[in-house]
């Protein structure tokens, strides 16, 4: 048989095994525990943050438990394995009343019988120990070694689920965090929209403006509705996907601060990645140990031609009170037997070569999954790269918006600009705020991704991310209308035409009087009022 180098994890949990007590120990506690946590947590208000959703997770998720549980049945197949190669003594014993009866003489002819009086009665008792152990015995042997190979992929198989787990809780959380500040951009979309919406009807009440200027604005209004209502029900479906994962309600978690640094991985080098991946990777040692528990397989299919010994020993003894035999007797044996299986039908054989294509099945999946790891942590680490640029990019893009929406408004005060132009520059601007959000989530994902497919993701990472999280400002599974959002009257009808067309020179005397001018309801002040967002946006 092969050896092969463990890893440490593997060899701490075998060394834990002896001493880790048992699942029917400590399953009631454990379910106990979780409800009792459970409810507690359900009558708190309290915020809940990445890492004591993450331990939650450890503790309740139905995925861990299962393997969990797996592992535990994996101990003790290897227990029941190596039991084949230890003593193996039994003990049987009977006892039985007897009774005979004699033919004597009778007539044939009247086919009579005279029988001897039931008087021969007697007991037997016998007691029979016997107690074998194998000497020899390659195919026990093999199997135990197997079983051991089992417990060691159902150990690795543990490590892959929990750092999946690890990330997936991660990932669940930020993608609330993601879907609330992209409702939070459709928000004070809708708001800015609203007021240029409700703009566009004063203008055209006055005569500024035509009724298609309106539609467009309604139009706009509509669709912003839209997008607001389609990332509040994406919000608390995000909030479901975290339960799913602990099988606990939040009502609200902590966000992300605005200064978290975006930095490139450290080590910085991508071949460094690959080797800690190489070295690391819990999904590759996962295939590496399958290629071990196939080549069990092939030395549990050739031990089955080699011979088996085992010693032996018997002892028995009878008690009996005939009368001709009456008195006890007692025998005991005491050797060595030895078996070789000659010829199986080819069954041996056949039993070898699967066997052995299904090694090289597990030796080309091996190979499969290393590549494919080594792909993975590549295109991750060139993605956190990206990341830290695109972060940057779309941070500055949110600048240029804003200047390009200023400069919109007041193209559109002085005719050079129409409506369909500032409304198209408002959503710009809040289509870039919600980019800024995408790609700061996208970066953290990577990263904590990219640890994963390397095999280093750890709590202890969760943790130093958490710190980057503020209860300044909640995330609340319950959303709200629209804070301070004035209704739109008549939605989807068409705005009336006004009673009395202006006169001819009508706008030069509002522009004068201050109805339309700089200080009048609707002018540059008013404009500002109606549509500036820069109050709402985050300083950048």
């Amino acid at each position: 048989m092969s050896c092969r180098r463990l890893s440490p994890l593997v060899v701490s949990l075998r060394q834990a095994s002896a001493s880790r007590p048992r699942l029917t120990r400590r399953v009631i506690p454990w379910l106990a525990g979780s409800l009792l946590t459970s409810l507690t947590l359900a009558n708190s208000t309290q915020a809940a943050d990445l890492l004591a959703i993450t331990r939650d997770a450890l503790d309740t998720n139905a995925e861990i438990a299962s393997i969990r549980s797996q592992l535990e049945a994996a101990e003790a197949f290897t227990d029941v394995e190596r039991g084949a190669l230890l003593p193996q003594v039994d003990l049987s014993g009977s006892a039985s009343h007897n009774r005979t009866y004699s033919s004597q003489g009778g007539d044939f002819t009247s086919q009579t019988v005279t029988l001897q009086d039931p008087d021969d009665d007697f007991e037997v008792a016998s007691i029979d120990l016997n107690a074998t152990q194998a000497l020899f015995s390659p195919t026990s042997a093999a199997r135990l070694e197997q079983a051991r190979e089992q417990y060691d992929q159902q150990a690795l198989q543990l490590e892959v689920t929990r750092q999946q787990l690890l990330f997936n809780v991660s990932q669940a959380y930020f993608e609330i965090l993601r879907a609330y500040e992209v409702l939070e951009a459709r928000r004070a979309q809708e708001k800015a929209i609203a007021r240029q919406y409700e703009q566009s009807r004063e203008r055209f009440d006055v005569g500024l403006i035509a009724i298609t200027d309106v539609y467009e604005a309604q139009a706009t209004y509509d669709l912003a509705r839209a997008q607001r209502i389609a990332a509040e029900s994406n919000l608390q479906v995000r909030f479901e996907a975290l339960e799913r994962l602990t099988g606990r309600r939040y009502e609200s978690i902590e966000t992300l601060k605005e200064d978290l640094p975006i930095e490139p991985p450290s080590p910085s080098r991508r071949s460094e990645w690959m080797d800690i991946a190489l070295e690391n990777s819990p999904q590759l040692m996962l295939a590496g140990a399958g290629v071990e528990v196939a080549r069990s397989e092939v030395d549990i299919s050739r031990s089955r031609r080699l011979p088996t010994v085992q010693a032996f020993a018997r002892y028995n003894y009878a008690d009996s009170n005939q009368n001709i035999q009456e008195g006890h007797d007692s025998a005991s044996q005491l050797g060595v037997q030895a078996s070789l299986p000659l010829y199986t039908g080819g069954t041996t054989t056949a039993q070898i070569h699967q066997s052995t294509y299904l090694l090289e099945s597990s030796q080309y999946d091996f190979e499969d999954q290393r590549r494919d790891t080594l792909q993975n942590v590549r295109s991750l680490y060139t993605e956190v790269i990206n990341d830290v640029q695109t972060v940057a990019a779309r941070k500055q893009a949110i600048v240029s918006n804003r200047s390009a929406l200023e400069a919109t408004r007041s193209g559109y005060q002085v005719g050079t600009r129409n409506i369909v132009d500032v409304l198209n520059a408002e959503q710009n601007l809040f289509s870039a705020i919600a980019d800024y959000a995408e790609a700061r989530y996208d970066y953290v994902l990577a990263r904590l991704n990219l640890q994963r497919q390397a095999g280093v993701l750890e709590v202890d990472d969760i943790a130093a991310l958490n710190q980057w999280l503020t209860e300044a400002e909640l995330v609340y599974l319950s959303v709200s209308d629209v804070e301070d959002m004035e209704p739109v009257e008549s939605i989807g009808e068409p705005p009336a035409p006004p009673e009395e067309a202006l006169p001819a020179g009508s706008t030069d005397s509002l522009l004068n009087n201050g109805t339309l001018g700089n200080d009048g309801p609707l002018g540059n002040q008013g404009l500002n009022d109606a549509g500036d967002i820069n109050t709402e946006l985050p300083d950048l």
